[in-house]
């Protein structure tokens, strides 16, 4: 009887044990792209120059996301983009600062006159109906290739404002 329970005792530690690492392996396991999806993306049709990415990114993970940059063969460089009103009514364009986070279970919108990818020097025309690749590189290394259909949009008149320069003297 005493060997049983011993036993028993045995089984459950062992179990409780194996479900711990269990919790523990399946978070760090899960790369921050395995968690995102974006819908209904499109792009800004341009000649030249730059155009933009927008859609709705939600994380279905139990953690926060972090996307840090972007890559696109339609474009030398991709920034991740913020749009902050100035004083007098104009807009301004600006690189934002530490990228996008995604809280756990919720919702980020990529939309014009906010936050968007955009798409800096253009290698080709993108014209409407085609499509444009873009690759979101996350905090943790991890990627997630969406594709957007190109769509005419006449752009929100903003100002850019490059990122300013770094010194490093």
């Amino acid at each position: 009887m005493r060997s049983s329970r011993i036993r028993m005792a045995a089984i459950i530690v062992g179990a409780a044990a194996l479900t711990l690492t269990g919790c523990t392996q399946s978070h760090s396991d899960h790369k921050m792209a395995d968690m995102v999806e974006m819908n209904e993306q499109w792009a800004s049709a341009a000649d030249s120059g730059m155009a933009a990415v927008f859609g709705t990114l939600s994380n279905t993970g139990h953690h926060d996301v972090h996307i840090v940059s972007a890559t696109s063969p339609a474009a030398g460089t991709v920034e991740i983009h913020e749009v902050v009103g100035a004083t007098g009514g104009s807009k301004t364009m600006r690189p934002k600062e530490g990228g996008l986070t995604i809280p756990a279970g919720g919702t980020h919108d990529l939309a014009p006159g906010g936050d968007h990818l955009m798409l800096m020097e253009l290698t080709a025309p993108l014209h409407p109906g085609a499509d444009v690749e873009v690759t979101m590189v996350f905090e943790d290394g991890s990627t997630l290739p969406v594709t957007a259909q190109v769509r005419d949009f006449p752009g929100g008149n903003e100002n850019y404002q490059p990122a300013a320069p770094q010194d490093h003297g």
